[in-house]
């Protein structure tokens, strides 16, 4: 079982970055997939969800109208487009991959099966 990430850089705040987490080794219709971050000195957070199989989406209120996650199941890759960034978007960002893809809360990070190694992303002011 494999996620990488991808797609993470540096841009200035207000630009936008897409990332790409590519599955592998599991049926990822049946998963549900998330995005977290963790920023330097802070706990990681939910950022976003999507349940590949019926496309149910979720976002943090922080994202909420910047960020867009969606699935190419034939590519088997989840994404997360990323505009409007500002500074305290700064982080490193994973995904993880959570079986059943419901119950609980879809940021409690205890229910992630999977998880990728990050990919960091700055946004400078």
């Amino acid at each position: 079982v494999q996620l990488v990430e991808s797609g993470g850089g540096l841009v200035q705040a207000g630009g936008s970055l897409t990332l790409s987490c590519v599955t592998s080794g599991f049926i990822v219709e049946d998963y549900g997939v998330a995005w977290f971050r963790q920023a330097p000195g802070k706990e990681r957070e939910g950022v976003s969800f999507i349940h590949t199989g019926d496309s149910i989406t979720q976002y943090a209120q922080s994202v909420m109208d910047r960020f867009t996650i969606s699935k190419d199941i034939s590519r088997e890759t989840v994404y997360l487009q990323m505009s409007s960034l500002k500074s305290e978007d700064t982080a490193v960002y994973y995904c993880a991959a959570r079986f059943p893809p419901h119950g609980g809360a879809w940021d409690d990070q205890k229910l992630y099966n999977y998880w990728g190694r990050g990919t960091q992303v700055t946004v400078s002011s």
